[in-house]
């Protein structure tokens, strides 16, 4: 009974975990991290495949997970993946909680706060429970540099965060200049700077395996295609994570108000030393991303040099640091109030939990509910699951075939086990293969409008036959799966109600 009850929390932090994330498979990610996790170690997996064959900056992820996919389908080690990260996630949350509140119960509480914090606050599309990528294991070591850090163990924290780089250099690379903007700014409640060296170095080696492959990407590279691919993947492609100016308006307000109640919350929350520091890492998220809002000005003068700059994701790690705040902040702040003033403090900690309970029992009711996965971003998602089933199985379709396919059509590979010219999604992370990216993208799909809504055909039975034909002799493309309806003008292989394979003539008559 009293091994249940110490790690009944954990437990329960680990069940809001899954409540949050468990969304059918795959998640929007999932196609693309798992895909090169499988291909790093096969490479005949969907061999051919112009996405999966670009540079690699995530290795360490692939090298330490990405091993089970030998074992393993793409829908068995998604879950793997899932509740390994979750449980990570929880173990290293309660410790971090645990450091700031010393309650047993309240990383409960916080835990479920943050969660539903980040999902209706985030400003720039950040995320941390969800489908299993790099990001969630390097999460899992900047919650343990963060428990470091708020017990004023600064040797572990450098240690952790060089970790976390290993994984996901802009999570742990950005928690490092946070925690180095923490650091100045405690003043005498900081560890001298020579002791703390053999740490920061210690750090910084640990990190090198995730950095070096991202220092070395354009290594050589020509360098207007830097710069053209630093447009397209900031005005182009992930301006919703890496352009404030192309942030939802709402998304900004709702970050704001955040902002202002975290503000408040540093006033009115016990001072003690664990929540200082924290709440100091906090502000140094924060300050990054108000420096990253002051170089979207560039965008006025020097539209590349923006772009250069803007596509380190400032913004991300406040979109999870300023919820964690708010978290702890409020937690702290109700305990406070129940040790001071017991009546009050009850109705605050009812209101806590009703906010928790209301975000993650939402979750909870909507789970049982068959609904399409995340990833599916085709319409008809019964049809698309037939027809990539029919490819991958049927045996008429040659393994190493590759295929035309719709701009949305992330979840290709995942279910058709066959190469693709291009999709949407699955943007490379090297310059000269994000400006290959986005011709081929342009080349097939373009419907000739001028505005981000219209630019775009909106299936590729909209295309010119003759246009897709001269496409698939350029990208030697073997197959075409598009809308059934109109018919094209190619010899039909498969047809549902919803889809239709068709084989290109791509030898010259």
């Amino acid at each position: 009974m009293a091994l249940l009850y110490r790690y009944a929390p954990l437990a329960l932090i680990f069940a809001v975990f899954f409540i949050q994330g468990a969304a059918p498979v795959p998640e929007v990610n999932e196609p693309y991290y798992l895909g090169k996790a499988i291909h790093y170690w096969n490479p005949d997996w969907v061999q051919g495949d112009f996405f999966l064959e670009t540079k690699d900056t995530h290795s360490v992820f692939y090298f330490t997970f990405g091993w089970l996919s030998l074992w393993l389908s793409p829908i068995a080690l998604a879950w793997t993946g899932r509740v390994l990260t979750w449980a990570l996630l929880a173990w290293s949350w309660q410790r971090l909680s645990f450091a700031v509140i010393p309650r047993r119960w309240c990383s409960v509480l916080t835990a479920a706060l943050l969660v539903a914090l980040i999902e209706r606050c985030h400003m720039a599309g950040e995320w941390i429970i969800g489908g299993v990528e790099a990001k969630g294991f390097a999460f899992v070591l900047v919650f343990l540099g963060l428990e470091a850090l708020a017990r004023g163990r600064w040797n572990r924290v450098w240690l952790f965060f060089g970790a976390a780089s290993a994984f996901h250099v802009l999570v742990g690379g950005w928690a490092v200049v946070a925690a180095g903007l923490a650091w100045v700014a405690l003043g005498r409640d900081r560890p001298k700077l020579l002791p703390m060296l053999p740490a920061v170095a210690g750090g910084f080696v640990l990190s090198l395996p995730g950095l070096i492959p991202s220092l070395m990407l354009n290594g050589g590279v020509d360098q207007q295609v830097v710069r053209l691919a630093n447009q397209i993947y900031v005005y182009g492609r992930l301006y919703h994570h890496l352009n404030p100016t192309q942030l939802p308006t709402e998304f900004v307000q709702r970050f704001g108000l955040l902002l202002g109640l975290w503000l408040v919350l540093l006033i009115i929350t016990p001072a003690e030393k664990p929540m200082r520091r924290l709440q100091t890492f906090v502000a140094g998220t924060v300050a990054i991303g108000l420096v990253g809002a002051g170089l979207s000005l560039l965008v006025i003068y020097d539209q590349a040099l923006a772009a250069e700059m803007l596509r380190f994701y400032w913004f991300r790690l406040a979109d999870v640091a300023v919820p964690l705040g708010v978290a702890m902040g409020l937690t702290a702040y109700v305990m406070q109030k129940l040790d001071v003033e017991p009546n009050t403090g009850k109705l605050w900690l009812a209101a806590a939990i009703l906010l928790a309970a209301a975000h993650v029992g939402d979750h909870a009711v909507r789970r049982p509910i068959p609904v399409r996965p995340p990833g599916m971003k085709v319409p008809h998602y019964g049809s698309w699951r037939k027809a990539c089933d029919w490819i991958a199985n049927s045996g008429q379709i040659p393994p190493d075939a590759r295929f035309i396919t719709p701009r949305m059509s992330q979840t290709f590979k995942w279910y058709a086990s066959r190469a693709e010219v291009a999709n949407w999604k699955e943007v490379p992370q090297d310059a000269e293969a994000i400006v290959e990216w986005w011709k081929r993208l342009n080349a097939i799909h373009a419907g000739g409008g001028k505005t981000r809504e219209d630019r775009w055909s909106e299936t590729l039975t909209d295309v010119y036959p003759g246009r897709l034909v001269y496409m698939a002799r350029q990208y030697d493309a073997d197959y075409l799966i598009t809308r059934s309806r109109p018919p094209l003008p190619f010899e039909s292989v498969y047809q549902n109600r919803a889809y239709a394979v068709y084989r290109m003539p791509i030898a010259d008559d």
